[in-house]
């Protein structure tokens, strides 16, 4: 943990959301005390807390008074309406994402799903389509929009079986902190239903996003397709 330009309780979040991501702690185990953190990254008790309260509201640990930090599960159902993301609440492992169209700038719809600023508009978006699976079955066809605005060399990023909200935090320090949304149900059209493996007609779960971040005035969208006739879908937006 000496990244100076990163602040240490986000560098200590990191870590132990990197931790309990790879299973080092599992449901149930403790996480080190507060005191521990401390002595262990030199930190002090309120960095400390700062790193776990985020942990806490990103649903991966419980705080318990007299007890500690206790690493959650996660639900067994899908967690897209998450603000963590669908990787932090299913796991790396048993997701995959497959890059239908890679990153390219473009020029945004002409008839968008939210209404869009001046610089948004006048600077075009980066456009890609995914497909995420789960333990190897198609459940998300998601199209995403992000501004064109101060995001040097990102159309040639790697994106296959990495976390879109990941990179955006880890690299160019943009955090997802909420946003809105509205959620249809829709027949697939061919298209949808040849990438979600359903038959044409089949009723999904239509999603439009529009995510806030940490930087002012900047925005990312989505329209997701989620094939729900297997996995329910939970999460707090």
């Amino acid at each position: 943990m000496n990244d100076h330009s990163i602040p240490q309780h986000r560098q200590l979040y990191e870590l132990l959301r990197r931790h309990i991501r790879e299973g080092v702690y599992r449901e149930g185990d403790l996480l080190p005390s507060e005191n521990e953190l401390c002595r262990i990254h030199n930190l002090t008790r309120p960095t400390v807390r700062q790193a776990l309260s985020r942990l806490a509201a990103e649903g991966f640990i419980v705080r318990q008074q007299g007890k500690g930090s206790i690493v959650r599960s996660f639900p067994k159902d899908i967690g897209i309406l998450s603000v963590a993301g669908t990787t932090s609440a299913l796991g790396a492992n048993n997701l995959r994402t497959e890059i239908l169209v890679k990153p390219t700038i473009r020029p945004w719809d002409e008839e968008f799903m939210f209404p869009l600023s001046s610089l948004e508009k006048e600077s075009g978006c980066i456009y890609m389509e995914r497909l995420r699976l789960y333990n190897g079955r198609p459940i998300f066809y998601d199209i995403n929009y992000i501004p064109n605005v101060n995001l040097p060399r990102f159309t040639s990023l790697q994106f296959k079986d990495r976390s879109l909200f990941e990179i955006l935090r880890t690299r160019y320090q943009i955090e997802i902190i909420g946003g809105q949304q509205r959620i249809r149900a829709r027949p697939a059209g061919k298209k949808v239903a040849s990438f979600l493996q359903i038959r044409t007609g089949a009723p999904v779960l239509h999603l439009e996003r529009k995510f806030e971040t940490s930087r002012p005035n900047f925005y990312v969208y989505s329209s997701i397709f989620c094939n729900t006739s297997e996995h329910a879908i939970f999460g707090t937006f």
